[in-house]
């Protein structure tokens, strides 16, 4: 591995910069950037699009955020027609960087850089494939084949996705796996007034089983098979979340009688959120169209000790959830199998608090901030060698 002596100086690109945009790859790319810069001492710039048509430019945590003017979004993709601009000045600055690391799917990123050709080892962070919109992934697919033919090095988050992905099978020889890293230490060992808001939780649904669901209300979620399903389960279903879909799973659970055992609850903070996590008896991801990638809700409810039932969708979903180990996974729409499955978990004290220290101890060992640092850092290692190998200067 060839890093330079001197710290790392590391340009992010990607759709958006949490915060305030919440989403799963914004999350990991905060908690990569950010860790980074505590752990590695590196330099951190992030290249991003405001959500507003506005430049603006904030150091967060370290890392140096430039938020560029977004001119209008097309099929939910910003577009910030500076961004080629803003590349070409990053590496004419008096600090350019040695490698960009850019986070896909995102066409407007993926042009720019090929729009520029920067002469810098590059490495793709691959976090889904395109699901929904056919017609843009028809017109992008030959832009998102050149990049990734030209990038240097892949990170996806499971050996699934590497297998069943048509965009990274045909290249697995550089595709390196790099689990995502959230701060689960802070979820598995919370302070008492999260401890004690988790018994009050438990003391709220007395005595009764908690089926726990974190996520947006959208179609891609399966919270519709999940509402289903709880009629056939003594237990009460918590659903964390807002989304479109909100008033449909109402008139669901009304329309099977499990109004009184179906609770709606809008997202909120960490703290509140990791006493969910622990009062929770099990954890629910029934997602149903390959957009649900990876799953991070899983990890944080793994780290408080909590089982998870998901599906077995070819995405990183049953790698974030291994069968028989941290949970249980069912087949995508089932809503037979997914009642079964929360059934006998939520049967089996025994079962399920063994599922539960698998889970938690696998969080900690392997879904850890400085983990991802670590394997991040071999990968842009390996990189730069690929890349002096590649232009013949090796």
């Amino acid at each position: 591995m060839r890093l330079p002596d001197r710290p790392l100086r590391v340009t992010m690109l990607n759709k958006y910069y949490s915060p305030p945009h919440l989403g799963g790859v914004e999350t990991v790319v905060r908690y990569l950037s950010e860790g980074l810069v505590a752990h590695a001492g590196s330099r951190v710039r992030a290249i991003v699009c405001n959500e507003a048509n506005t430049r603006l430019e904030e150091t967060i945590a370290g890392v140096q955020v430039i938020r560029l003017p977004r001119q209008f979004a097309l099929s939910s993709a910003p577009i910030a027609l500076s961004m080629p601009g803003a590349l070409r000045a990053e590496l004419c600055g008096p600090t350019p960087p040695d490698v960009i690391h850019s986070h896909a799917p995102y066409p407007w990123a993926d042009l720019s850089w090929l729009r520029v050709n920067p002469d810098v080892p590059t490495v793709v962070s691959y976090h889904s494939d395109i699901v929904r919109q056919k017609r843009m992934l028809a017109a992008y697919r030959p832009f998102l084949e050149r990049f990734l033919d030209r990038a240097d090095l892949i990170i996806t988050s499971s050996p699934n996705m590497i297998a069943n992905s048509p965009f990274l099978s045909p290249r697995a020889e550089k595709c390196r796996v790099v689990d995502y890293g959230l701060h689960v230490e802070d979820i598995a060992d919370p302070p008492v007034e999260v401890l004690a808001r988790a018994e009050q939780i438990r003391a709220e649904h007395r005595g009764r089983k908690i089926v726990l669901f974190v996520g947006r209300l959208v179609y891609y979620k399966g919270a519709d098979v999940l509402v289903r399903a709880m009629a056939d389960i003594d237990a009460d279903l918590v659903l964390i979340g807002r989304g479109p879909l909100e008033g449909e799973l109402r008139e669901i659970a009304v329309a099977r009688g499990l109004s009184d055992r179906v609770s709606f609850l809008p997202p909120m903070g960490d703290a509140e959120l990791s006493a969910y996590y622990r009062a929770a008896d099990v954890f629910a991801l029934p997602s149903v169209a390959e957009s649900e990638a990876f799953g991070l809700v899983q990890i944080e409810a793994h780290a408080a000790g909590t089982p998870a039932v998901s599906t077995d969708l070819p995405t990183s979903v049953p790698y974030a959830n291994l069968d028989g180990v941290t949970g249980l996974t069912v087949a995508v729409g089932d809503v037979a199998a997914l009642a079964g499955a929360l059934q006998r978990l939520l049967g089996d004290d025994e079962l399920r608090a063994r599922f539960g220290r698998q889970a938690r101890e696998r969080a900690l060992s392997q879904f850890t901030v400085l983990r991802m640092v670590d394997n991040t850092l071999q990968a842009y290692g390996e990189a730069i060698e690929r890349h002096a190998h590649t232009r013949g200067r090796v």
